[in-house]
């Protein structure tokens, strides 16, 4: 589970483009919280610390501690924007998060015990078909990671979402289909030795 992280941040007045401006000239990041049939509260963070967070990796799957001048909201960032030419974040959206709420979010895939992968010892390549799945996961127990294991596997063997142990309560959001996270394809001077074995097996034309 994702541990939870705390941000600081402090109330804003001010709303618009003119307050937002004099905000990020003051090196804070404009943002709101909403949701959780509440008003929504306006409010504003250092900018070094938008950036860390946002940077970090997996910024829009995880619930956060949002400390607003010692009060405590618990969100999960729904949204940023980034300036278009010099990529710092100039606003972001935080949704707020229930006691009970259950969350679509988008974690990221690792994957594990490479080196016991007969595949991949015989040259095979890990093809990533998705770096990261959506899934349906309760607010207090959102997974940082979702942990793919290729002990086992072979050249052609293609690892599905069903073949995946998912933590408690946590769901993917295609339910449609068991589909592919992951292929062991072979290497391309394999491909090559196997289709010539493949032609000069075959019976010649009378």
């Amino acid at each position: 589970m994702a541990e939870t992280k705390v941000l600081k941040a402090q109330a804003r007045e001010g709303v618009g483009k003119g307050a937002a401006r004099e905000l990020r000239r003051q090196g804070l990041v404009p943002a709101v919280i909403y949701g959780d049939k509440k008003p929504p509260v306006t409010v504003a963070l250092a900018y070094k610390d938008a950036h860390k967070h946002i940077y970090a990796g997996g910024f829009l799957s995880h619930v956060i501690e949002l400390d607003v001048d010692g009060t405590r909201h618990r969100v999960i960032p729904r949204d940023y924007q980034l300036d278009p030419v010099k990529d710092f974040p100039i606003h972001i959206d935080f949704l707020r998060v229930g006691a009970n709420a259950t969350l679509h979010v988008e974690v990221h895939v690792t994957f594990i015990n490479e080196e016991q992968s007969p595949g991949l010892k015989r040259g095979g390549t890990l093809n990533v078909v998705r770096h990261s799945v959506e899934v349906n996961a309760p607010a207090n127990a959102v997974p940082e990671e979702i942990v793919v294991d290729l002990a086992g596997t072979d050249i052609g063997d293609s690892l599905h979402i069903s073949s995946v142990k998912l933590p408690k309560g946590v769901t993917p959001t295609i339910t449609d289909r068991d589909f592919t996270i992951a292929t062991i394809v072979a290497p391309s001077g394999l491909k090559s030795e196997e289709a010539a074995a493949e032609a000069s097996s075959e019976p010649e034309a009378e």
